[in-house]
């Protein structure tokens, strides 16, 4: 079993307009929603990976209580989400048909109250006890202390559980320092982490700040990786084009699967790279399609960095 945490939980929204212009009114082609945030996105690509996968967080109000309908429609997904008395946030992403650019609106989230947050720990613990591994991602909502996920990988760390981490800002940079299995920012969040915009030197800093093995999404690059074993870069066979929303969240899902597969890290690399280029391909979140993923696969290149 693998356990996702998104503590802020949200129902993701994406609207299809032929072409989005500033100041101007348009006609939606189509509207899709989803249960969101990034742990659950990665706990539906586990899923349809075969991996048993209990997802855990905060959901509160009425979206929130969309978002446990919906996940209970996702096969493969236990809901071990706790409720809150905020309510939960939608996000919404805008797909310009025309260019195939994707922008973005995301809502803070609920306030996450002290008694919440305590509850909230006591019942990871519980969890934490039953798993193979751990991803930790997304933002923090109002409320949760910026050492959350410090806290978190401590606990799992104390239990004997590998834990990803996939956050930025102040909660990255605390939570590194607790000495997670992996983390997994993009170029503009390591940037901020070490103050270096050069990746290959940034990665590697970043892993002497604590992680056992540091993985940055370079976008249509791919991901550079340093780890104890070595250092990769991974990348798609071709630039794609298309919604990249959830696509750093497959990559999780591909590296932390891999992990609990025992897979070395070129063939973890190789899985990540093809499932986020599967999703980019995709119209929604945390979905993929299975046929692009084999043939992106296939095609993926590992060389030493």
């Amino acid at each position: 079993m693998i356990l996702t945490v998104t503590l802020n939980t949200a129902l993701d929204v994406t609207y299809r307009v032929p072409r989005l212009l500033p100041h101007a009114s348009h006609r939606v082609t189509t509207v899709t929603e989803r249960p969101g945030g990034k742990g659950l996105n990665v706990a539906r690509v586990l899923a349809a990976l075969g991996h048993k996968v209990t997802a855990t967080g905060f959901a509160g109000g009425p979206v929130g209580s969309v978002v446990r309908n919906m996940l209970a429609a996702s096969p493969g997904v236990v809901d071990a989400l706790l409720p809150c008395e905020g309510a939960s946030r939608r996000t919404v992403a805008v797909v310009d048909e025309a260019s195939g650019d994707t922008t973005q609106f995301n809502e803070p989230g609920p306030h996450v109250t002290p008694a919440e947050w305590s509850l909230f720990l006591t019942h990871y613990q519980e969890l934490v006890a039953q798993v193979r591994a751990v991803a930790l991602c997304g933002s923090l909502p109002p409320g949760v202390p910026v050492g959350a996920y410090a806290v978190l990988v401590r606990v799992a760390r104390a239990a004997g559980v590998p834990v990803l981490l996939d956050t930025s800002g102040e909660a990255l940079r605390r939570g590194i320092a607790a000495r997670p299995e992996i983390i997994k920012p993009n170029a503009a969040e390591l940037a901020e982490l070490t103050g270096s915009r050069d990746p290959l030197p940034a990665t590697r800093d970043a892993r002497r700040r604590g992680a056992h093995a540091v993985v940055t999404s370079l976008g249509p690059g791919g991901l550079l990786a340093a780890t104890a074993e070595g250092t990769w870069q991974a990348a798609p066979p071709r630039p794609l084009s298309g919604n990249p929303t959830g696509a750093g969240d497959s990559a999780v899902a591909g590296l932390l699967s891999a992990l609990t597969e025992g897979l070395d890290w070129p063939s973890r690399l190789t899985r990540a790279v093809a499932l986020s280029a599967a999703t980019v391909l995709a119209p929604v979140a945390g979905e993929f399609d299975p046929r692009t993923y084999e043939e992106v696969r296939g095609s993926v290149k590992v060389t030493p960095a």
